[in-house]
């Protein structure tokens, strides 16, 4: 199981996340591509840290909401979906190009990710964004129940997902994330480790109501934008390889 983190949100003079504390801990850094945040520096100052820690890059795709950090839906055709997921694509990747490293996956960003994974329409046209990519890319999704309906879809399209699964957010009845306006959403870091625990030792994690749910999970999204949680990374690291 590999760990991923959402990298390279910074923009113009304003910094955000611990970036260099968090890289040396992952193995994928999903890369803002500038509609949520980022921008071309920062983009290739993450980039670099990412070559130097041998850290896999992918891009991370939002819709263009740079005021509501991607936390916003937005109401848009296929054509539109699958314009600005592969326009955000191209740049990380060509980006990565300059730099000796290849994109190898693609995961959505807030409100593009979650309605991803609610809506059929926006789902389908990732997908299909991703499928008429130049060139072979991975797509995450959240492993789900319906993950194998997912893998259907997919291969249709000819197109490889990986499922991701997340250490800090507590697991709705149905396998979705628990919205974060309800309590317990978030969990404390002593829930958060014993449910990568559970991940990693039975492949499930505990729902809200207190029942067991199988995820297929290949990659494991943490958090480094602070200090505490690039602490807890490294503890989910040693928990992870054992």
């Amino acid at each position: 199981m590999k760990l991923n983190c959402d990298l390279g949100e910074s923009f113009g003079s304003w910094k955000m996340g611990l970036d260099s504390e968090a890289m040396p801990h992952i193995d994928q850094a999903n890369i803002a591509c500038g509609f949520h945040a980022g921008d071309p520096l920062w983009m290739t100052k993450t980039l670099a840290l990412a070559a130097q820690h041998g850290v896999e890059v992918g891009a991370h795709p939002a819709y263009p909401d740079l005021v509501g950090f991607g936390r916003r839906s937005m109401k848009c055709s296929a054509e539109e979906i699958q314009s600005l997921v592969q326009y955000q694509m191209a740049v990380l990747d060509g980006m990565a190009r300059c730099q000796g490293l290849e994109m190898t996956y693609v995961k959505p960003h807030g409100a593009l990710y979650n309605d991803m994974m609610a809506d059929a329409f926006v789902r389908k046209n990732i997908m299909q964004a991703v499928a008429n990519y130049y060139r072979p890319v991975r797509l995450v999704l959240q492993a789900t129940p319906a993950s194998e309906e997912h893998k259907k879809e997919a291969q249709v399209l000819g197109i490889t997902l990986a499922f991701e699964a997340f250490a800090d957010r507590c697991y709705d009845d149905d396998g979705r994330l628990l919205a974060r306006s309800k309590e317990g959403a978030v969990h404390t870091k002593e829930k958060m480790l014993a449910q990568v625990k559970q991940l990693v030792e039975k492949g499930t994690v505990t729902t809200v109501s207190g029942t067991e749910l199988a995820l297929e999970v290949d990659t494991l999204c943490v958090h480094g934008d602070n200090e505490a949680g690039v602490r807890a990374i490294e503890a989910i690291k040693a928990m992870v390889t054992g």
